[in-house]
């Protein structure tokens, strides 16, 4: 049986430092995902946070910046909640194409982290991943 990765590829008519931004500056990644307290960094934990409708915040996902090469890729631990401090790794890759840049994610490690619960996850997951992306392709689009 193989392994379940989620990979994700999208374009965004924007170049990668641009995107690159998106991926590792608080404020903008708070435009399209949880912002985290500080600008990602090499080396550094992270906590990616929510407000919830009370106005409550909760740390969401968290984990390391294990990798980063501007503006190329980026390797990050990552775990949530129903993993139950269980890591999984999240790979981001940016590449130049003609119109922009293409950004290709690869999320590992869920099956193993999660159990029985995996497939749950991963479905969770695959549809995270989507909605956070038409959120990066909407923030981007607007010019910030």
């Amino acid at each position: 049986m193989a392994t379940s990765i989620i990979t994700k590829t999208v374009f965004f008519n924007a170049t990668r430092e641009t995107v690159w931004s998106f991926l590792t500056e608080r404020e903008k990644i708070g435009l399209w995902f949880h912002p985290p307290k500080e600008d990602l960094a090499e080396g550094k934990d992270y906590e990616l946070i929510l407000t919830r409708d009370n106005g409550e915040k909760a740390k969401v996902c968290w984990g390391r910046v294990l990798e980063m090469h501007r503006p190329e890729k980026m390797i990050w631990t990552f775990t949530v909640n129903p993993l139950n401090g269980s890591l999984t790794t999240v790979t981001w890759v940016l590449e130049e194409v003609l119109c922009g840049t293409r950004l290709t994610l690869k999320h590992e490690g869920v099956e193993a982290a999660a159990g029985e619960a995996a497939m749950d996850l991963i479905l969770s997951f695959d549809a995270g991943w989507d909605e956070h992306f038409a959120a990066m392709r909407k923030a981007l689009s607007k010019g910030n």
